[in-house]
């Protein structure tokens, strides 16, 4: 890749490896800032992890991913076919039906859907709704927030590849169209946030479905047990449950796998016992007349049990949630030789136990297992239901992290309760919201039957979200051939169009539980989302022009203390309209002053030496900065705040350093060989080091060493040329301008937020007032404040309060 300078202050970026004749993309400089974003390395990390993947590595992530996917999936056998058998079982030959279309429905949506296709559509080795949005969103601009960079797509792990020219011009009319509608922005926003909703709520149902199926089978040697006994059972276990989550999962999948793996060799074993004892004709349902058959019969009864069928697949969506764990061999590996033949030796095996026996329809999992494995088998599928419960409450975790990187969630603290996997969350507010809810319906529905109409419609509608998001995948990113894209939609879409109607039918029996959850979740979400693009817009359309602010730091009324100022702003452009605001009230200003952005990125991750973007606003003597501190989805915000210091001014020293040592137009001028995998040359240094030898150089290193330095270096970095030429006043300045810096940051930091109140216009309409001064107000007011979030100490806080008019 080529960087070459162009003369309406644009970069054109030119990939050499993509076999493109002339074919370049050229991207706008919208900021200065760019000048520090070309020194990031363009290396994924996570395509290295997959290269890089031995057998011995698959293999343990296999096991590992038994323990973490398949616990709610594993325990879908407990209670499909009581759901779907639900007023009983009509004809011998229903039970062939339902089985091929568990069969058939299984195969289609979880293997070849979700395990072959789904998971290579990762955003980097993340999987999920969200992560299909995010690589959506790094092909085109489809944010409602317009704090879009150039910079941000030379990021490493940004990713965008050139594809042959016929699917490139489709790819670039669909980008051309979601970029220019803003009811395309909308839509693909609103389908997203409401397939997170059923994300969110589908952790609610989960937990009591499984957990109550369990314990239900205490009535097979407790037949005194009442409802009601069995239902405060399940309320006591959720508790438990519910409350271990802030201790973390550290080791999560080497102390799940083991339980998850005797759980599936259990019920692939009793399954396999049941299918010879009883019918091995059952195995006839491997023929698909049986569902027309099923269907002829049945008529409207079938098409109505289509939704409890929805139950076999059910965790799914964690599944692929959850991709960001392990790899995606580990994962086919570990679901086509561990789950996919125990779960299907299961149904087949309760198959043919419900042929002989069709009477046990309501109970049919504990009546089909042979009574000297009973105790065991309970034990463990309470042990299995905890461990699917377990995955689902984690992605609920997970996606409330990722909605606060869309600025769509009030602030919640999200920690981090593993430093080795960084994708393990606990948030406790939502853990507490989870398992009152969790908890209610138990009490209020009591039958699994009941909460698993109501779990149907999370599991179908975030199946039809994501294959349509697919399918923009497919377009937009993958730019494949039409045909295949136009197969997977119209195989998928008219099917699953079919389940949806089927839930939809019963709607009234259970699913409104999770659409009324949902309809909360969305109003929070939408309402909180429509108020900071607004707030945003506002601060963007009134920042201060480059005149005004130099008026403003020389006014002659200003005081400079020691120390440094690190005022907080959203706006990664411009200086925002608080600051002058502060201005009057408090004429003083730190002798160096920062106005730090944290900004997340539609990527997982983003290198520590990506981590920061500067630019020094005139006039330089002033010492006052700009500063994008950009994260990914997956990052940990809630560092130390004196961690979080150390850091920017360590990279604010490289960046005086790069400033004074070349002009814009020495940078602009800088190739760097790329290899074939689009990463930097691997006999360089990569990231915030890349422009110097392959020593590394401090922040305050002597110029004598630098001088040293630059004159050994190899001719294959013209840019150490200009150091060499450098004399010594000019080399003293910069390090002395470093150890101004440094002095002042021992001095002391102060952290100055700004608070801002938004309210509506008087001439707003109502509902306008009623989302800005009501609703989104007491999410403001009862949520997490900003300095919590940033792990900010109180001692060291100013705050300062604005009023806008939106």
């Amino acid at each position: 890749m080529a960087l070459t300078a162009e003369k309406d202050d644009q970069w054109e970026v030119v990939d050499i490896e993509s076999g493109l004749d002339g074919a370049s993309s050229v991207v706008d400089r919208q900021d200065s800032l760019f000048r520090e974003a070309v020194r990031g390395g363009h290396h994924s990390a996570g395509a290295a992890h997959y290269e890089q993947d031995s057998w011995w590595r698959t293999l343990r992530l296999a096991f590992q991913c038994v323990g973490i996917l398949y616990g709610d999936v594993g325990t879908s056998p407990l209670y499909v076919y009581s759901t779907t058998f639900d007023h009983g079982v009509g004809h011998p030959d229903d039970i062939l039906g339902v089985l091929s279309l568990i069969i058939y429905s299984f195969v289609l949506f979880t293997v070849i859907k979700i395990v072959f296709v789904a998971l290579h559509a990762n955003d980097d080795g993340d999987g999920g709704t969200f992560a299909l949005y995010s690589l959506i969103s790094r092909h085109a601009k489809v944010s409602l927030i317009p704090n879009h960079q150039a910079e941000d797509e030379l990021v490493s792990s940004y990713g965008k590849h050139g594809k042959p020219s016929a699917t490139l011009r489709r790819a670039n009319w669909l980008k051309h169209r979601l970029e220019t509608s803003k009811s395309a922005k909308i839509s693909l926003f609103l389908v997203t946030i409401l397939a997170i909703a059923m994300v969110i709520s589908d952790a609610v149902l989960t937990p009591p479905i499984s957990v109550l199926s369990a314990v239900s089978g205490l009535k097979e040697k407790v037949p005194d047990l009442t409802k009601d006994q069995i239902v405060w059972i399940t309320v006591a276990i959720l508790v438990v449950l519910f409350a271990i989550q802030r201790f973390g999962t550290d080791k999560v999948g080497y102390s799940f796998a083991p339980i998850v793996m005797l759980w599936l060799l259990l019920i692939g074993g009793v399954g396999l016992y049941n299918l010879i004892k009883y019918d091995v004709g059952v195995l006839r349902s491997f023929n698909p007349k049986y569902i027309i058959d099923y269907f002829r019969r049945n008529k409207k009864e079938g098409w109505v049990s289509l939704g409890d069928i929805l139950l076999v697949f059910t965790g799914t969506e964690a599944l692929f949630a959850n991709l960001g764990y392990f790899s995606i061999k580990s994962i086919q590996l570990s679901f086509s030789f561990g789950l996919l033949p125990s779960i299907f030796l299961t149904y087949i095996g309760q198959a043919a136990y419900l042929r002989k026996h069709p009477e046990h329809f309501a109970d049919t999992f504990y009546r089909s297992v042979p009574s000297s494995l009973f105790w065991p088998t309970f034990i463990l599928a309470i042990a299995a239901s905890i461990v699917g419960s377990q995955a689902m409450i984690s992605c609920a975790f997970a996606t409330v992290s990722h909605l606060q990187t869309l600025s769509c969630f009030p602030r919640v603290r999200i920690l981090h309760t593993s430093k080795r996997f960084h994708g393990q969350l606990y948030v406790p507010e939502v853990n507490l919201l989870l398992c009152v809810a969790a908890c209610l319906v138990t009490v209020s529905f009591k039958t699994t039957t009941i909460i698993g109409k109501a779990h149907e419609i999370c599991v179908i509608l975030v199946m039809i979200i994501t294959t349509l998001l697919m399918t923009i995948v497919m377009l937009l990113v993958w730019k494949i051939s039409i045909w295949w894209i136009a197969l997977f939609f119209f195989i998928f879409i008219p099917i699953e169009s079919i389940y949806l109607s089927s839930v939809l039918y019963k709607f009234t029996h259970g699913p409104y539980v999770p659409v009324a959850m949902s309809v909360v979740l969305m109003v929070v979400m939408i309402a909180w989302h429509y108020v900071h693009a607004k707030r945003y817009k506002y601060e963007l359309k009134h920042t201060l022009s480059p005149n005004k602010a130099k008026e403003l730091l020389e006014h002659h009324d200003l005081k400079r203390v020691p120390g440094v100022g690190l005022f907080y702003t959203e706006l990664v452009q411009g200086i925002p309209p608080i600051f002058p605001h502060l201005f009057e009230k408090i004429p003083t200003i730190h002798s160096v002053l920062i106005f730090v952005s944290i900004k997340h990125l539609h990527v997982p991750h983003v290198d520590a030496s990506e981590r920061f973007l500067f630019r020094q606003v005139e006039p330089k003597e002033y010492k006052v900065f700009r500063c994008v501190a950009r994260y990914g989805y997956r990052d940990s915000v809630d560092q130390e705040a004196e961690g979080f210091v150390l850091a920017l001014v360590e990279s604010l020293q490289y960046y005086i350093r790069d400033v004074n040592l070349y002009t814009v137009d020495e940078i602009q001028s800088i190739s760097y060989p790329i290899s074939r995998d689009h990463s930097l040359s691997r006999e360089k240094p990569s990231g915030r080091h890349a422009i110097y030898a392959e020593e590394m150089i401090t922040p305050i290193q002597s110029f004598s060493e630098l001088t040293t330095l630059s004159n050994g270096v190899s001719n294959r970095l013209p840019q150490f040329q200009q150091a060499s030429k450098m004399n010594i006043a000019e080399l003293a300045k910069i390090e002395e301008e470093q150890r101004f810096i440094q002095r002042e940051t021992e001095k002391g930091v102060v952290y100055i937020l700004g608070e801002s109140e938004v309210v509506a216009r008087p001439q707003s309409s109502l509902l306008k007032k009623i989302v800005v001064n009501y609703i989104y107000s007491f999410l403001r007011k009862n949520f997490m404040q900003g300095e919590k979030m940033l792990s900010i100490p109180h001692g060291k806080l100013l705050k300062v309060g604005i009023s806008y008019e939106i």
